[in-house]
């Protein structure tokens, strides 16, 4: 176990998360992969899938039940990695939600209210709550990496001008402005954990750790449940991008980003 990186990625059964967990299966380095679900069963068929598309491997990966807005299920997945491992070499925060289309639904501001408070709370209570608690199994790997999945809606710097297929221009002049997907509660939380990681790079500097938020890029995954196939129609990538990026972060291929939001490119501006 000691030359294996011990990698635990949350949300992993699916999306960018389940990408992750496939490249570095496939990676010719040896890992023990922590696949956090918040359904075990749902873990264990990402699994098979996983061991039917990628049939060897050095790897191996073990299936955890994550709950991130439940800190009973934070609590006893610790205790399991703690008592089986002891550390933890890399962290990968990629769970999370967009809860967008509630404020679409519900207009006023019982929408706005849940729609907010359910995005914040996961994509950044919840992956505070979580990586304070599995910090101690941080600092205790040699080379611990600590890396936020965000976005590259996150970017206070292209926001006012940014469009795509998904996201319009702005509206007509008056009000009310026709209903339009802005995904602004999404976006603003995506914001949110981009200082998250900057205070983390701070309190984990003089621990040697390497901090990161991942910008994938505008990948098919079903996030805020439009769809897969939706988001290609609109010229969203294949999430195996985004996991590809991951395992070269966690691979250390990245450390001189460490720090900063990276994409596949380079550095996402601020």
């Amino acid at each position: 176990m000691a030359d294996k990186l011990i990698v635990l990625i949350t949300g992993g059964n699916t999306g960018i998360g389940y990408e992750s967990v496939k490249a570095l299966y496939a990676s010719p380095q040896a890992h023990i992969i922590l696949m956090g679900s918040r359904s075990l069963e749902k873990a264990h068929i990402a699994i098979s899938t996983l061991k039917s598309e990628v049939t060897d491997s050095k790897s191996e990966v073990i299936p955890l039940q994550i709950d991130l807005e439940d800190d009973t299920s934070i609590d006893n997945v610790y205790k399991e990695v703690e008592s089986k491992y002891g550390r933890v070499d890399a962290l990968v925060n990629n769970a999370g939600g967009s809860f967008d289309s509630v404020i679409a639904s519900k207009p006023g501001a019982a929408g706005i209210r849940e729609g907010w408070n359910h995005t914040y709370d996961l994509n950044v209570t919840s992956t505070q709550v979580f990586t304070t608690k599995f910090a101690p199994l941080l600092v205790a790997s040699s080379h611990p990496r600590l890396l936020f999945v965000t976005s590259g809606l996150s970017s206070l710097a292209t926001a006012g001008t940014f469009t795509n297929k998904v996201i319009s221009g702005p509206p007509p002049k008056g009000w009310p402005k026709p209903a339009a997907l802005s995904m602004l509660a999404y976006r603003s939380s995506k914001s949110a954990l981009n200082m998250l990681m900057i205070d983390w790079q701070r309190q984990l500097e003089n621990d040697d750790a390497k901090v990161f938020c991942i910008s994938p890029g505008f990948l098919a995954t079903n996030l805020g449940g439009m769809g897969a196939q939706f988001l290609k129609s609109r010229g969203a990538g294949d999430p195996s991008q985004g996991g590809n990026l991951i395992r070269d972060v966690v691979q250390g291929l990245r450390d001189e980003d460490a720090g900063k939001v990276v994409n596949k490119d380079g550095v996402q501006p601020w």
